[in-house]
């Protein structure tokens, strides 16, 4: 006999790349009679594209207690904003600001930001991005929109570009683009500052904010006067870049800004002529990393030439080929942020006791 006791011990039981934990308490309603059992599921975070692989992995989860019965799934999802930093208030019409973040460059931080943004679009949210780093502004020329300029409207405000669904603001939509930046550093948070408040954006679920490189003087003033619902930390395996991303972790501590996780990217590179992978720049760092501050490992990344060569053409992995073994990487990093972002977890650091 089917009851509801056995049908809540299964949704528990339920685990997939995505829902490492209990479903049980996104299970709005269950019904059952003789001929069908009815679940009505809202995720609490942009599924679209999600829900197809989420109801084929729950009917063949479910398939021994259905005893001959029809599955009748109802999946929905429903962003709800969180709470930010300190005594800061939420930016009205912007429901959640996502910092993307590294110690050090070149570890693929605004790759993984564009692919990010573009995969929770394409799960149904609303997405902004905000191209934070003024001295290497790259979000216009990776989304494919380097030669588009912002309409300017009244009072000085700035209708935001867009690319593969994603509203887009940089300033390397304002200025050439083989023209430095030389300002110093309180210039450069002020620019800052107007981009993300002179700009009109649109009702947004997510805003994510492709952070400049580093802990400096600069990151430090965006991440205290930004109010920020979470943050996500870009490394590679390798020593020294998990040196410097543990810098960017505790500078999110320090302003009390939750971290959702850990992106290790490029950690394996795949040999573009035999598909071989190696771990180049080592290996397990990533994990060790999210163990030692109890973050979840969002996603660990290929080094690939395909990632590279979609990136520079103006169309991220996600945008080119949403259905390859690239873009399946990336839709994991963007749906288990999301999910972490609403559980609203915050890093746990250790005591450090000097004798």
């Amino acid at each position: 006999m089917l009851d509801r006791g056995a049908i809540e011990q299964a949704l528990r039981a339920f685990s997939d790349a995505v829902m490492e934990s209990d479903l049980l308490e996104y299970v709005r309603d269950i019904a059952f009679d003789a001929q069908t059992l009815s679940l009505n599921i809202c995720l609490p975070f942009p599924a679209r594209r999600y829900a197809q692989s989420l109801r084929a992995a729950l009917a063949e989860h479910l398939a021994g207690l259905l005893g001959g019965r029809q599955l009748q799934l109802q999946i929905d999802w429903k962003v709800e904003p969180q709470a930010v930093q300190g005594s800061l208030k939420p930016l009205p019409g912007i429901r959640n600001i996502i910092a993307v973040a590294s110690g050090k460059g070149g570890v693929g931080k605004s790759t993984v930001s564009a692919n990010l943004a573009i995969a929770l679009a394409a799960e149904g949210a609303s997405v902004g991005m905000l191209d934070a780093d003024i001295y290497g502004p790259s979000q216009p020329r990776m989304l494919g929109v380097a030669e588009a300029k912002p309409e300017v409207l009244e009072q000085k405000m700035m209708l935001p570009v867009a690319a593969h669904g994603v509203a887009l603001m940089s300033i390397g939509l304002l200025v050439d683009e083989e023209q430095p930046t030389i300002w110093r550093g309180p210039m450069v948070t002020q620019a800052l500052h107007q981009l993300l408040s002179e700009t009109r954006w649109p009702e947004l679920d997510y805003l994510i904010i492709d952070m400049p490189p580093g802990t400096g003087d600069t990151q430090l003033s965006l991440a205290q006067r930004i109010p920020v619902s979470g943050a996500v930390i870009v490394t590679t395996p390798q020593d020294i870049a998990l040196l410097d991303a543990r810098k960017g972790l505790k500078m999110f501590e320090k302003v009390g800004v939750s971290v959702l996780g850990i992106v290790e990217n490029m950690s394996t590179h795949i040999c573009s002529n035999c598909g071989h992978e190696d771990p180049i720049f080592g290996s397990g760092g990533g994990q060790a990393m999210a163990t030692q501050y109890n973050v979840p490992l969002l996603g660990q990344l290929p080094l690939s030439a395909g990632v590279r060569l979609q990136a520079d053409s103006g169309r991220p992995t996600v945008a080119a080929e949403p259905d390859g073994p690239l873009a399946a990487g990336y839709f994991q990093v963007a749906r288990r942020t999301a999910l972490a972002l609403s559980r609203g977890g915050a890093a746990e650091f250790p005591d450090i006791v000097v004798e």
